[in-house]
């Protein structure tokens, strides 16, 4: 049976002009990599949004997997932005294999 161990997935839905500093958060906070994939609408409390480019407000998820300490660096530098920007972050357990590369 190959082994895993346990690490964080998170997630942060930010604007696309925000994306550098989020993707700065997760380089400080020493975590190895992270993926930026685009998002064309949703649904949120203040209801149906879409992308946006010509006001710029159009939005990614910026995922990344961590060791859980890393994982809590990057949520509390984040912390201030998410009220802030309207960032939303989310982390939960995952199972990897080669956790060494997290």
């Amino acid at each position: 049976m190959i082994e895993t161990v346990i690490r964080k997935r998170i997630e942060i839905l930010t604007d696309t002009a925000l994306v550098k500093r989020v993707t700065d958060a997760v380089d400080k906070a020493g975590i190895t990599g992270w993926t930026v994939v685009p998002v064309s609408s949703g649904k949120g409390r203040d209801g149906r949004w879409r992308e946006e480019r010509v006001m710029g407000t159009d939005k990614v998820f910026v995922l990344t997997i961590a060791a859980e300490d890393k994982a809590q660096v990057l949520a509390e530098d984040l912390a201030p932005e998410l009220t802030k920007y309207g960032f939303i972050l989310s982390m939960w357990d995952v199972e990897v294999i080669r956790g060494e590369r997290f």
